[in-house]
């Protein structure tokens, strides 16, 4: 059977996507599958790259370009015997667009379908839908770039009688904490806004809180499976872009020090998520858990990160699921969900 890694894309999380790509295909199970690459670059082109039948020497292999790959139509996935890997962060990837194409090739796919991944990706979105199911979350505001445009102070107006500062700025639709910023005072509020309004047309601001960060990993579709959580130590004052992927300022601890009821209950509201969700394959669940045991649910990541230093493989590791059985487990999972839609009448 032919695996297609889909990796690159047109988001700000591109080089995240090619580290994640680069990490799967160094340990698929390669006497059950061949790899196709399939680079999106950062312009958008499709290049067909190498056919893989062993694990690639060098990260350089997964840089293709014009001159050193084939052009493609997205249309041209399309075969039998294969299966769709997307490892593609962000915009155009997580967010229910890409998944979209799959559905309309009729391709079997790894993760979460296009409802799961457009609501999860949609910050705003995603909070009113965990509002509606009794899952507790930070109080916020979301804001349009049009109400910004109109009166940049009526909007840190409305921010500041409903929240408190510090406050967190984030674009609705990001995520590797891009565009993300702390905001202390009404210059940093509107600084940070104009930042994130960068990166997209709807932005959240939220209530900063004192808190540690715990991150739950999700597996499965109609079974789901959930892990222990692990926590996030920082050597920083938030978790930024830059944090996590080039400075490497953070440290995991896994599992996270927490008594096994917390766990229990962190599992409980992430299983509760994914539901609400409509979620399949994988997704990681990110919480607040305060000084005085208050848990807050952050936001769900329907395609997390699957580099070496990545928090989902390694909580599913500590599970006893090692890196490659976990690439297995998600591959049959997708072919599962294809399956079971197949039985489907739509006519």
């Amino acid at each position: 059977m032919k695996i297609s890694l889909i990796y690159g894309g047109k988001s700000a999380e591109h080089d995240v996507s090619i580290l994640s790509a680069f990490s799967i295909l160094k340990a698929i199970y390669y006497n059950y599958y061949e790899v196709q690459a399939v680079y999106i670059d950062k312009s958008g082109n499709w290049l067909k790259g190498p056919l893989f039948k062993e694990a690639p020497k060098s990260e350089e292999e997964l840089h293709l370009t014009l001159d050193n790959a084939q052009p493609i139509s997205p249309s041209d996935l399309k075969e039998k015997n294969t299966i769709i890997f997307p490892v593609l962060h962000g915009p155009n990837g997580e967010d229910g667009t890409v998944q979209g194409l799959f559905e309309v090739l009729d391709m079997p796919y790894v993760g979460a379908g296009v409802l799961a991944s457009a609501c999860a990706m949609d910050k705003i979105i995603a909070k009113q839908i965990f509002q509606q199911v009794g899952i507790p979350q930070l109080p916020y505001v979301a804001v349009t770039k049009l109400e910004y445009e109109t009166s940049a102070q009526d909007v840190c107006k409305k921010c500041e009688g409903t929240l408190i500062y510090p406050m967190f700025v984030k674009p609705a639709n990001m995520g590797s904490s891009v565009g993300i910023n702390k905001a202390s005072n009404h210059e940093e509020l509107l600084k940070a806004i104009e930042e994130a309004f960068h990166y997209d047309r709807r932005v959240v601001i939220e209530q900063g809180v004192d808190a540690r960060e715990l991150e739950i990993a999700v597996l499965g579709n109609d079974e789901i499976r959930t892990t222990k959580a692990g926590e996030i130590v920082k050597d920083v004052a938030f978790y930024t872009y830059e944090s996590k992927y080039i400075d490497n300022q953070v440290k995991l601890q896994i599992p996270a020090e927490v008594t096994d009821e917390l766990h229990e209950k962190m599992q409980n509201y992430a299983e509760k998520a994914y539901q609400a969700l409509d979620g399949s394959g994988l997704s990681r669940c990110d919480f607040f858990l305060t000084s005085n045991g208050e848990v807050f649910l952050n936001e769900i990541n329907t395609l997390p990160g699957f580099t070496p230093f990545s928090m989902y493989p390694l909580l599913w590791e500590n599970m006893g699921l090692g890196y490659s059985d976990l690439l297995e487990e998600l591959i049959q999972l997708a072919k599962l969900r294809y399956e079971k839609k197949q039985q489907i009448k739509i006519y």
